[in-house]
């Protein structure tokens, strides 16, 4: 039985703290592999300016190459919509009754984790890893109201809190301003080479 992380997000771009949970996990869990889940269309997020699935993947492949333990996952390209992810994570274990799956996530997720589509089954079956993320952070005591059992099925990883996002990102390009080391250097050769965010 091998344990696996399975990560999921829009990855608009890739950068350095989702590189950190990632690698997290993997150690901290004994992960035999973190899976990068590559969300076409997340049902909560309303992102009319999200890049292009393609260009996406192309960022993620070039911030995880040279990582054997990860590997991007596209499940959910591969069905029509909408994407919850409680059926992908029944998905991935119907094709992997034999693995044990660990749902990665930011503390910002687990804040909103009761707003997602059937939680309840979500936690039922796989437990979380959380990386914290400063001014994200999530209450517990309410979590275990509206989620009861919720606290038993979270782990937090001791790595270092990162303030870096997406959003920022996205927001330094179309200003003109530097992203070096907010993500691996190929990630914004990309960028560059595409004209993304601008």
């Amino acid at each position: 039985m091998a344990r696996l992380g399975l990560f999921g997000g829009t990855f608009d771009p890739p950068h350095t703290a989702h590189l950190i949970l990632a690698e997290a996990a993997r150690e901290q869990l004994a992960l035999e592999r973190v899976w990068w889940l590559l969300t076409p269309d997340p049902p909560h997020k309303e992102r009319p300016d999200l890049t292009p699935y393609a260009d996406r993947k192309r960022l993620l492949e070039a911030a995880i190459a040279g990582n054997a333990g990860f590997l991007l996952c596209e499940t959910e390209q591969e069905r029509p919509g909408p994407h919850y992810m409680a059926d992908t994570m029944d998905i991935l274990q119907a094709r992997r009754p034999d693995d044990a799956f660990v749902l990665l996530v930011g503390e910002d997720s687990l804040r909103d984790l009761p707003l997602w589509h059937q939680p309840e089954r979500l936690l039922r079956k796989f437990p979380l890893a959380v990386l914290r993320r400063p001014g994200s952070e999530a209450d517990l005591a309410g979590l275990e109201k509206a989620l009861p059992g919720v606290a038993a099925r979270v782990t937090f990883l001791d790595a270092p809190r990162q303030e870096i996002s997406s959003t920022a990102i996205r927001s330094c390009v179309r200003a003109g301003r530097s992203i070096r080391y907010w993500l691996p250097s190929d990630v914004e050769t990309v960028i560059r080479a595409e004209s993304l965010y601008r």
